[in-house]
């Protein structure tokens, strides 16, 4: 139990998101019994290294995803609240949330992780979207099937072209997995679906503004991941920067790719909440936290996650998964020492493995000293990601349909749901309806 120094009460604890980071910080707390309070804007936790797998039709949305309240239900102690954080209030020691509600804290862990960042170009999220949520992965998916769709109805070849063309701006790993996937879908699942065209004939451009994708792996595993992309029939293009972006396609500065699909994966903003500390941020809007993740100047606040710019010796912490795990468990144990009177302890990141999946049986791992490519790594990646799911029937359902997937070439979720939003009513029009 977390005791109030000299007060019989308990500390209370505000924790904003529940992704990884926010997660671990509410268990670990919730074992300790502090009154805890977690706040999202969902009623869900997403797995979101699998979220590209909703977005390319191969799992539904319940299989990377759980209900925050059944996770934490076993911690009484812990309360959950679906809402939106608008304000924080650090001299008052309050979070306002939407509808003006009002959450006083003895502690705040703000785990609020990020947002799509289109370098100052705002505009091109209509056109281009990013995947960060469940939203955004359906949209995706409406996108991608409903190319297809607008390719069969349209009987002039030239114009069919811009249906069948996908572009993925930004050779990270979600650009890669993207890529990859979207030739393994026009390749294999959709082969002899179509009438009037073969879906082999799709283009998919993987664009990438540095001179290698997956920049933050080592330049062999780059090159190879490259060598596998291509294999799969990817157009991979480097030092390409997009120029200007909308709902036909990618400019290039002197090259214009006619595309009706264009999928954002080129970069990420830290959460507006950030400012709202008066603090010093980092180029992309990360707070600088002190080594034990607490704010300068407030000890009772600890940013933890894609929130928090986090060097670890000489080297930045990144943005990934087991990092915010991390992240949690240290901001709680520090909460917990502080509230007993003792010292906090600085956070050190441990990099268990690093890696990006490309295809089927196409992968990259970088486990310690080891570096993994091809089979090995995509069957690593396979266990690892199933390992981490929340919930044995999470676990199941996944098994079973990467396994009939592996078998079939099928992907069971290609269900296209074109009113739930106003961009994908957009892309519901037939290619012959628009003007240009």
């Amino acid at each position: 139990m977390l005791a109030r120094p000299g007060n019989a009460g308990l500390h209370r604890v505000v924790i904003v998101g529940c992704g990884f980071g926010g997660l671990a910080a509410a268990r670990a707390l919730g074992r300790a019994g502090a009154q805890v309070t977690v706040v999202d804007r969902t009623n869900h936790h997403l797995f979101q290294p699998l979220l590209y797998q909703v977005a390319t039709a191969g799992l539904a949305a319940p299989a990377i995803a759980a209900p925050i309240r059944h996770i934490l239900r076993r911690f009484r102690s812990v309360t959950v609240l679906m809402a939106e954080v608008i304000g924080i209030e650090p001299a008052a020691r309050r979070v306002i949330l939407d509808g003006g509600d009002v959450l006083e804290y003895d502690y705040l862990v703000l785990a609020a992780g990020s947002t799509h960042g289109y370098f100052g170009h705002d505009e091109w999220a209509h056109a281009a979207p990013g995947l960060k949520t469940l939203d955004d992965a359906i949209d995706i998916r409406n996108r991608v099937l409903l190319a297809y769709e607008h390719a069969e109805r349209e009987p002039d070849a030239v114009r069919r072209i811009p249906c069948l063309t996908f572009v993925v701006v930004g050779g990270g790993p979600t650009g890669v997995e993207l890529a990859g996937t979207l030739a393994e879908i026009a390749r294999h699942t959709l082969r002899e679906e179509f009438r009037r065209f073969d879906s082999r004939a799709a283009r998919v451009i993987l664009l990438e503004g540095g001179d290698r994708v997956l920049p933050g792996f080592p330049r062999d595993l780059s090159e190879k991941a490259r060598a596998q992309l291509q294999r799969l029939g990817v157009e991979v293009r480097t030092n390409a920067l997009a120029k200007h972006i909308d709902e036909h396609g990618v400019d290039l500065g002197g090259e214009r790719i006619d595309a009706r699909t264009v999928l954002w994966a080129a970069g990420v903003a830290a959460s507006p909440l950030a400012q709202a500390l008066g603090v010093s941020l980092d180029r992309a809007g990360r707070v600088r936290v002190e080594p034990d993740l607490s704010v300068p100047g407030r000890p009772e606040i600890f940013v933890i996650g894609d929130l928090a710019a986090v060097t670890d010796g000489d080297r930045q912490v990144p943005g990934v998964a087991q990092a915010a795990k991390q992240m949690g468990h240290r901001a709680a144990k520090n909460i917990l020492r502080r509230a007993r009177g003792e010292p906090t302890r600085p956070f050190r990141y441990r990099d268990y493995a690093t890696l990006a999946t490309i295809g089927r049986d196409s992968a990259v791992a970088v486990v310690g000293r080891l570096k993994l490519s091809g089979l090995v790594a995509w069957l690593f990646w396979v266990f690892l990601h199933i390992f981490f799911l929340i919930g044995f029937r999470n676990r199941i359902v996944v098994m079973f349909d990467w396994g009939w997937a592996y078998v079939t070439f099928q992907r069971y979720a290609r269900i296209a749901m074109t009113g739930r939003s106003e961009r994908s009513r957009v892309k519901a029009a037939p290619p012959s309806a628009r003007t240009t």
